[in-house]
């Protein structure tokens, strides 16, 4: 008999529990991915994601086709589009590693409804995290809103099953009419506007397994510092892999975990790195009790915070013209590279919610439209955080200093040479604070405040102060 695999945010082989389970109980497979973009209540990917995934699923069809099987893409309603195809193949099951939101397991219900009416089983397994959100919660059966607490009881809970092995061949069903990816236009044309996401990344499988070696035979020695410096490769950069499912979170702990093993000096370092991936989890637990999680403030108070409805300051910060060199690095760097430092991403976050007073949810949409990593999860709690709206949030009155991010973090201006050339000539101890700059230095540099640079478009002291007192006005609720 033939079965279907059905796949989701899971675009891999190796550890892949329901393409195991299907491959080795049916003599024929049929695996399909569903482009179903207008679902209810899942939110619609953002441009760069767009292209991740379509260059994501032609790695995926061609390491199927190595192992003598095909991916089938359609487009539409996946209960609809997935029954249809049980129906062409005659197909006696459908399997599938679940997702845990909201929208996708509402979508995998109304799947196996729409299978079971036609006497279709179904097999679901889990497949994003490292611990399922109903094994870490609280007396009251709720999530946990405290990351340390939480990680505590996800390691507690001991090491994830061991990764399955990628099968060498595949019995794929032959013959089934498939879209053209290129027909989905997930791709920019015109503009073709992914000229640095290109130069920048490969997406797939493979690439996700060669970049988790890389890191672990070489960045990993010195993670805990240098994941904080944007002027060196001082991280994984394994996060849109993991967002599309190209590598399991439990690949990234094994491997981890065996170069511990291999190499006691590095645990600090490799403990450091897999709370980043807890820190992943975290707010997948969190969006599965959350799923409205970017669009309201987790924490109800903020709901009369007096934002600033300011589109002028809006559209600097996103290309990169604040005046404020570490904060315009990082937004230029997204917009080439589809990604941006971890540390730049607090700075600049920070700089939008604090210094300028914009709602959290307008840098949240920006950033979900302009990362290849956006995440359902990461992205609108990361975002919270920073504002001090969310769970495990930071202080209110801790207010980056762009001015001293830079200097702390980029010493050298090495980060921001890099993404704003037209300060390169600039000495260190001026990259991080042109204006202070005396017209001769400025000139020496080829520098016109205003028209080759901007001047900061808000002060740094007086942004600040608003920032708290803005902050002052909520306090008590």
């Amino acid at each position: 008999m033939t079965a279907i695999v059905w796949y989701r945010d899971d675009l891999r082989i190796s550890d892949h529990s329901a393409l195991r389970a299907a491959t080795k109980s049916h003599a024929s497979v049929a695996f399909i991915y569903v482009l179903d973009d207008k679902a209810p209540g899942v939110r619609p990917l953002g441009g760069a994601a767009r292209w991740w995934l379509a260059r994501s699923l032609r790695a995926l069809q061609a390491s199927l086709r190595e192992r003598e099987a095909s991916l089938v893409l359609r487009k539409g309603s996946a209960p609809a589009v997935i029954a249809a195809l049980a129906r062409e193949v005659g197909a006696d099951a459908v399997y599938w590693n679940e997702i845990a939101q909201a929208p996708h397991r509402a979508i995998a219900d109304q799947v196996a409804a729409a299978l079971s009416e036609i006497g279709i089983v179904t097999h679901r397994f889990p497949g994003e995290l490292l611990a399922s959100p109903n094994q870490i919660r609280n007396k009251e059966n709720r999530g946990l809103r405290v990351f340390t607490p939480f990680w505590r009881r996800v390691q507690a809970l001991g090491d994830p099953p061991k990764p399955l092995p990628a099968p060498k061949t595949l019995k794929g069903a032959a013959n089934v009419p498939s879209d053209r990816l290129e027909d989905w236009k997930l791709e920019p044309t015109r503009p073709d506007w992914a000229g640095g996401l290109r130069d920048t990344w490969q997406p797939g499988e493979a690439a996700a397994q060669a970049r988790l070696k890389a890191f672990l035979d070489g960045c990993i020695a010195g993670y805990s510092g240098d994941r904080d410096r944007p002027d060196r490769d001082g991280t994984s950069r394994l996060s849109p892999h993991l967002r599309f499912g190209e590598i399991s979170p439990r690949q990234v702990w094994h491997a981890a975990r065996f170069a511990a093993a291999e190499q006691p000096h590095l645990t600090a370092d490799i403990d450091k790195f897999l709370s980043e991936l807890g820190w992943r989890e975290f707010c997948r637990h969190l969006l599965f009790d959350i799923p409205d999680l970017a669009k309201r403030n987790l924490q109800p108070h903020f709901d009369g915070f007096p934002w600033k409805h300011d589109a002028k300051a809006l559209r600097a910060w996103q290309r990169g013209l604040t005046g404020y060199p570490i904060v315009d690095a990082g937004m230029r760097e997204l917009w080439h590279t589809g990604v941006m430092h971890n540390r730049v991403r607090m700075v600049v976050a920070s700089f939008l919610v604090k210094h300028l007073l914009i709602d959290w949810r307008c840098g949240e949409q920006w950033f979900w439209d302009t990362l290849v990593d956006a995440d359902a999860g990461s992205n609108p709690a990361n975002w919270q955080w920073v504002a001090g709206s969310g769970a495990d949030a930071a202080p209110y009155f801790r207010v980056f200093n762009p001015i001293l991010q830079g200097e702390k973090f980029d010493p050298d201006g090495v980060y921001v040479r890099r993404w704003l050339p037209e300060l390169a000539q600039l000495p260190d101890k001026l990259i991080h604070q042109p204006w202070t700059a005396t017209p001769l230095e400025l000139a020496s540099a080829g520098i016109e405040l205003g028209k080759t640079y901007p001047h900061p478009i808000v002060d740094h002291k007086a942004g600040r102060e608003r920032a708290l007192a803005a902050y002052a006005t909520i306090r008590g609720s």
